[in-house]
């Protein structure tokens, strides 16, 4: 497996799994498919600090992961939210954690100082995958989103990179 910097010839791919998943699953509360020139706008927001990686395996793209601001205010701005997606024939063979992993690295490198993620109450694969990583449980948010005609909990977990162990 190879983990890498998006490329825009990657755009497709990632913007292919990620729409699975709007259009499957309450893991994002997106409600429709982003087309090409959002996804190409998403890409385009997430470059240097607030990066998107890829899991390359046998020369698919098996998933993908990204750092993005937290917050838009000033503040905010040493504190970075995750996501991992991970394509549904390579779930399960280590691909999130190594993702995720990389993510935590990348936001180290570049000297965040947190990184947050939210996940869909019950996405258990999700949450044992950050648990796993140190991520704690910090709270819930009760019915914040609404998909499938459903009330959606969203745990919030974090990973103070100050108090990261190094590798």
């Amino acid at each position: 497996m190879e983990i890498r910097l998006a490329e825009p010839d990657d755009a497709e791919a990632i913007r292919t799994i990620y729409n699975r998943e709007v259009l499957s699953s309450a893991h994002t509360l997106d409600l429709r498919e982003r087309s090409p020139e959002e996804h190409r706008a998403w890409m385009d927001a997430r470059s240097g600090a607030h990066a998107v990686i890829v899991a390359v395996v046998d020369g698919e793209i098996a998933g993908f992961g990204s750092l993005s601001a937290y917050r838009d205010r000033p503040g905010y701005t040493s504190t970075v939210e995750d996501s991992v997606y991970v394509a549904p024939g390579h779930q399960g063979a280590g691909v999130g954690r190594k993702l995720l992993t990389t993510l935590v690295e990348v936001a180290t490198r570049h000297g965040f100082h947190s990184v947050m993620a939210r996940i869909v109450a019950g996405h258990e694969a999700s949450l044992a995958l950050h648990r796993g990583l140190g991520f704690e449980l910090v709270g819930v948010e009760r019915e914040v989103g609404r998909k499938f005609g459903r009330w959606i909990d969203v745990c919030l977990l974090q990973l103070l990179l100050s108090r990261t162990p190094s590798p």
